[in-house]
C-alpha cells in the first residue's frame, strides 16, 4: 500500500466531515488516529510532479501520480474518475476493491 501526503490530507478531510463523527466515536477512533496508523502502514512516496491526467476530477491525479511513482502494480478505488482512464493507466491496473480481493485470492 503506498500513498502521499496529499492524498492522507485529503483523506483527513474527509474523515473529519461531520457525517463520520457517531460511526468513528461509536469505534472509538478518531480521524488522526486512522490516517496516522495508514501513515505508518504505507509505503509513503513524495511524486516529483503531478501530471493532469483526470479532467474532471484534478484532486484523482494525486492518485495516479502516487501510483506511478511508487512503480504500483493496481490501483484499488470505486471512483468513477479513474475508472474512466479505463482498464490501466501506463501499465498500473485500475481496478474496484472487489476485483482486488480476487487477485489477491488467486495470487
Amino acid at each position: 500500500m503506498c500513498s502521499s501526503t496529499v492524498l492522507l490530507a485529503e483523506l483527513l478531510e474527509v474523515l473529519s466531515r461531520e457525517k463520520f463523527a457517531v460511526r468513528l466515536a461509536q469505534a472509538g477512533l478518531t480521524p488522526l488516529q486512522i490516517v496516522g496508523e495508514l501513515r505508518r502502514m504505507a509505503y509513503m512516496v513524495a511524486p516529483d510532479k503531478v501530471p493532469r491526467v483526470i479532467e474532471n476530477d484534478p484532486d484523482d491525479d494525486h492518485v495516479v501520480a502516487c501510483a506511478v511513482t511508487a512503480q504500483a502494480d493496481i490501483i484499488v478505488s470505486g471512483d468513477k474518475h479513474l475508472h474512466s482512464l479505463g482498464e490501466q493507466y501506463k501499465g498500473i491496473r485500475i481496478v474496484s476493491a472487489a476485483k482486488a480481493l480476487e487477485l489477491i485470492k488467486t495470487a
